[in-house]
């Protein structure tokens, strides 16, 4: 299983959130969780990770129709595990500020 942490700004948009909004994003954390475990290297195409331009090494996931989260990997805290670090969550708008 990853490990995560979230920043302050991340957890501040969570809070912002509909209780909908949070359920559809823990479904999209899920699925992005499996694939994380398969270790393939890539996501399944209905999550639509992808680098955010603006921000080398940081990576935006939808996980509704205009719901986005950024992300990206932090240092290992279990050795082998992946740890990512969750920065924003909202919509497309994030994205000036990932």
């Amino acid at each position: 299983m990853p490990t995560y942490e979230t920043t302050s700004r991340f957890t501040a948009d969570h809070r912002r959130l509909t209780p909908e909004q949070r359920r559809r994003f823990r479904q999209a954390v899920n699925a992005f969780v499996d694939d994380l475990r398969a270790g393939r290297g890539c996501f399944r195409a209905g999550l639509r990770v992808k680098g955010v331009r603006s921000a080398p090494g940081v990576f935006e996931l939808t996980w509704d129709g205009n719901g986005r989260a950024t992300w990206q990997y932090g240092p290992a805290i279990r050795p082998g595990v992946q740890h990512v670090i969750w920065r924003r969550i909202g919509t497309h708008d994030i994205l000036t500020g990932p």
